[in-house]
């Protein structure tokens, strides 16, 4: 009875650390989704924005229930505000996009889930500002080129979810928070990216 007993502890503890484990040990593949941007910090009076992202993703399992995923992903970024000058209302949008290399840092809390940390590394690759007017009558919009105001290089931290809706599908709810400024210098020279990311992927 004694070694029944001990066979059938030793069986669930190898179940167990058979279904802690995800199936295969390195996955790729495309990701898509959907942004809602911002800038945060002092003196910031920008709003949020909906944007888009689009990339792959690299994913190795080290450890039991741990894994590094590693990701190249192009994100249109920026934020936007309104003010009314002289009875002329207008709406600026920044537009910054950025080449981001997130690392994420993947703990398995179940077979399907995953708790994901990881530092985030963005090039910037197209910054315009767009103001758009409406004197009541008139309609106009400006493009100004914003490269030469804009850092090429941003840092943030990245914090969320995947969870595996299918076998190769998953689902993603992730908030990067920029660390370091976006603009060189000016009003809001120490505003910094936000982003609140969904996406879905598709595992190889």
């Amino acid at each position: 009875m004694k070694k029944i007993v001990i066979a059938f502890v030793c069986m669930v503890m190898a179940a167990g650390v058979a279904m802690a484990q995800p199936e295969k040990s390195f996955t790729f593949g495309p990701k898509i989704g959907v942004d809602y941007t911002h800038f945060w910090g002092k003196n910031c009076e920008h709003g949020g924005q909906l944007n888009y992202q689009g990339g792959v993703f690299f994913e190795y399992v080290v450890a039991n229930r741990f894994a590094i995923a590693p990701e190249v992903v192009f994100a249109a970024q920026g934020g936007k505000y309104k003010n009314e000058m002289f009875g002329i209302k207008h709406t600026f949008t920044e537009h910054v996009n950025y080449i981001n290399v997130p690392v994420m840092l993947k703990y398995y809390v179940t077979p399907s889930l995953s708790i994901d940390f990881g530092p985030q590394v963005g090039f910037n690759i197209y910054s315009k500002f767009t103001d758009e007017l409406d004197d009541g009558t008139h309609k106009g919009k400006t493009v100004t080129d914003q490269k030469d105001a804009t850092k090429s290089v941003d840092f943030g931290v990245a914090l969320g979810l995947t969870y595996n809706i299918a076998k190769d599908v998953f689902v993603q709810g992730r908030y990067t928070m920029g660390m370091t400024s976006v603009f060189k210098t000016g009003e809001y020279n120490e505003a910094k990216n936000g982003n609140a990311q969904i996406a879905i992927g598709y595992r190889f």
